[in-house]
């Protein structure tokens, strides 16, 4: 099924760069929206399986936008493209809803691989971004502290793969188990951590000391 993209971004040479890319890669851009405003328009609209999102955008954010689309349609999926990699912003990106996490100078391939993540009902997690996170987490809790288990070793290996940017195809090769096993393990993982989704639960670990992000 070809993967249905609208792209938000204030910078039409950027959107038409990422449309010919993209089109490249066989998504079908349905959409295009130069500000947050005129996205909220459309989504409801359009439908798109996979909103591409800016961040700092003229008149609306991108935060803005995700939380008012996710409140009239919480299945649509968004994935925040953004020049911004300080932990306040990715909180409030992860706080709006959004499932994907991406800086402007990664790859073409990372965020044909964000989407299509993204687009499986699965969360991407920028390593930079994480990273900032991770350093964010010790400033305000110090030194790392020791927990009681809350989730099994195995559980933990998976948590950790995913902790490091690995899909749910990747983990499940990694450790010789079927990708169902490892589906399995992440809802386990989710309830254990009160987590909605891989993202929350990794940044969840991580302050508990019980992953860490390389």
């Amino acid at each position: 099924m070809v993967i249905r993209l609208m792209l938000v971004d204030d910078h039409k040479m950027l959107r038409q760069g990422l449309r010919r890319s993209l089109e490249e890669e066989g998504f079908s851009i349905v959409a295009e929206a130069a500000d947050g405003t005129e996205a909220v328009r459309l989504a409801p609209a359009i439908k798109p399986d996979v909103v591409l999102m800016d961040v700092s955008m003229p008149d609306m954010d991108g935060i803005e936008a995700t939380k008012r689309i996710l409140a009239v349609d919480p299945d649509r999926r968004i994935v925040m493209l953004t020049m911004h990699g300080d932990a306040s912003v990715i909180e409030q990106a992860i706080k709006a809803g959004a499932v994907g996490y991406l800086t402007k100078d990664c790859s073409i391939d990372e965020v044909v691989e964000a989407i299509r993540m993204a687009a499986n009902g699965e969360t991407a997690l920028s390593p930079q971004l994480a990273q900032t996170m991770l350093k964010e987490v010790r400033k305000i809790h110090g030194t790392e502290k020791e927990e009681e288990r809350v989730i099994s070793k195995r559980e933990e290996e998976v948590l950790q793969l995913i902790a490091d940017g690995c899909s749910t195809p990747e983990v499940a090769a990694k450790l010789y188990i079927s990708q169902k096993t490892v589906k399995n393990h992440l809802a386990s993982i989710y309830e254990k951590l009160n987590a909605r989704d891989r993202t929350q639960a990794v940044l969840t670990a991580v302050r508990l000391g019980i992953v860490r992000l390389n």
